[in-house]
């Protein structure tokens, strides 16, 4: 029959319509008829809520208890004063060491070493030959050279090194920092630090040293 089919047809839109956009209500319309196999089904004692837990918030009784150890910095400063030299380039590691034994306590850290002056200059280079410090000054003696004849520089108050001996100290720098690693410095195989003196006469150049770490 026509009307029988057109009854049927509605009644399945009906149920397609509510199972698309009302899930929840088609499962409160199955509920009385599958409340008996629930009831068949169900055990006596109630069963305990688990909710599900990831890897950001695991349960309370997951959790280590014990006490993560604290990772403490210390800081240590000092100052002191290097051998009076004149002009040169100079390795000062061994006397960087002597004067901080401090560095023996730290398990890792950074030695940070910073010179007073505008007239000389710290810098990490080659440790073993000699010949490169005196290639060095004779190379920064070619780009800030010293002006007999005051035609290049306004500033000599202190004599023809004067000028140059600044210069010289902003292109090599006032600091350098090196790693510390079990106490000792972790400098390259090559590498040692340098004091570059850049005045003709000596002078006494006071460094502060600030190492930051870990203590062993």
């Amino acid at each position: 029959m026509p009307f029988e089919t057109n009854l049927r047809n509605t009644t399945i839109f009906l149920a397609i319509f509510i199972l698309a956009f009302f899930p929840s209500a088609f499962q409160l319309l199955l509920k009385p008829l599958l409340l008996p196999f629930e009831l068949l089904g169900t055990p006596l004692a109630p069963t305990k809520l688990v909710l599900p837990t990831c890897a950001c918030c695991p349960p309370k009784d997951c959790h280590d208890t014990k006490t993560p150890t604290e990772v403490k910095m210390s800081w240590t400063q000092k100052q002191f004063t290097l051998q009076s030299r004149s002009r040169g380039s100079y390795l000062i590691t061994d006397e960087v060491t002597k004067q901080l034994p401090e560095l023996k306590d730290y398990k890792v850290g950074l030695l940070h070493l910073f010179i007073q002056h505008t007239s000389c200059a710290l810098s990490l280079n080659e440790n073993y030959d000699s010949d490169v410090r005196a290639d060095m000054s004779d190379a920064l003696d070619r780009l800030a050279p010293e002006d007999p004849q005051s035609k290049m520089y306004r500033h000599n108050d202190e004599g023809l090194d004067d000028m140059p001996a600044h210069i010289k100290s902003s292109l090599m720098g006032a600091s350098v920092s090196v790693p510390i690693s079990n106490g000792r410095l972790n400098t390259g195989t090559w590498q040692g630090i340098w004091y570059l003196e850049f005045r003709a006469s000596k002078h006494s150049r006071r460094v502060v040293a600030t190492i930051q770490g870990e203590k062993a």
